[in-house]
């Protein structure tokens, strides 16, 4: 008997079913009815600030609305667009300058920025270098939020695609950043993960040891990116 995927998600009392035998997912809903009277919603289009289409081409995610929310929630809504996320020769360090009197401001905008990166990968490495400073931020860490925050208002609607038509080639890319952290020492790893032309995973991250040369941290990168793949 073929065994047929079934995937579901959960939050409270929100439910994604996803399957490619609808006969099973109505099946599925009317067990979900007769048991809590559930409410269908038809096809997934919104599911916590996830915003979902999809045609005969594949299925685009992105998080306009929530990106649009909190541009207006920071007042960034009318700035002027930056075109990165943040500097790339910057090096944050815990002694850059003075600490912020009021970091809950800072820690709101870390967290919302984290949850961005579910459909912003390019914002990925420069929120992961700002959330190491949840505990004392200073005014230079704040600056460096606030140019994510100019950057995303160039294309709030950026997100992911999910190509019907993609390969099941999978393929991976993986890179460091050594001794990316000078309170620490430690370098960074990055990887992006492909299935045909679909990022399906991706990650950057403080290695958990120093690496004694950036082959080193390479060396590094690479058995991560492996372990995931």
């Amino acid at each position: 008997m073929e065994t047929v995927l079934q995937l579901y998600f959960v939050y409270v009392d929100d439910v994604v079913i996803a399957s490619p035998d609808l006969n099973q997912v109505q099946q599925i809903k009317k067990h979900l009815d007769d048991a809590f009277h559930i409410k269908d919603l038809g096809h997934l289009k919104f599911f916590l600030g996830l915003e979902i289409a999809r045609n005969s081409s594949g299925i685009s995610m992105t998080q306009r609305k929530y990106t649009l929310e909190l541009l207006e929630e920071t007042d960034f809504i009318h700035c002027k667009p930056a075109k990165t996320p943040m500097v790339t020769s910057k090096r944050f360090s815990r002694d850059t300058d003075e600490k912020l009197e009021d970091i809950s401001q800072y820690r709101r905008l870390v967290g919302k920025l984290l949850y961005l990166t579910i459909t912003r990968p390019d914002i990925s490495y420069a929120t992961q270098q700002l959330s190491q400073f949840l505990d004392c931020p200073t005014n230079v860490h704040m600056q460096a939020a606030h140019r994510i925050l100019r950057y995303i208002k160039a294309a709030p609607g950026q997100g992911l695609f999910f190509s019907a038509t993609s390969s099941l080639q999978l393929k991976g890319f993986t890179d460091s950043d050594w001794v990316a952290c000078p309170d620490t020492m430690r370098s960074v790893t990055g990887f992006c993960i492909f299935l045909g032309s679909s990022l399906i995973t991706w990650k950057s991250k403080k290695q958990v040891t120093i690496s004694r040369s950036s082959s080193e941290a390479e060396y590094r990168a690479l058995a991560s990116t492996s372990c995931e793949i």
